[in-house]
């Protein structure tokens, strides 16, 4: 069985320009976290941890 995918939350929320410089989610990937399946929460990490990556350059 698959493992579940814990929230890449941080409890470090702060939006700016529609994203969490917290987690790196936008606001319409927090609001659907829960309802995603198992392919949708790995590529919302990924494209996350780009967006985090991008930002703290």
């Amino acid at each position: 069985m698959a493992q579940k995918i814990d929230s890449p939350c941080i409890s470090a929320c702060q939006l700016k320009g529609g994203m969490c410089t917290g987690c790196g989610r936008s606001i319409e990937e927090i609001r659907h976290w829960k309802s995603m399946k198992r392919p949708e929460k790995i590529s919302t990490i990924k494209r996350a941890e780009q967006r985090l990556k991008k930002l703290n350059k």
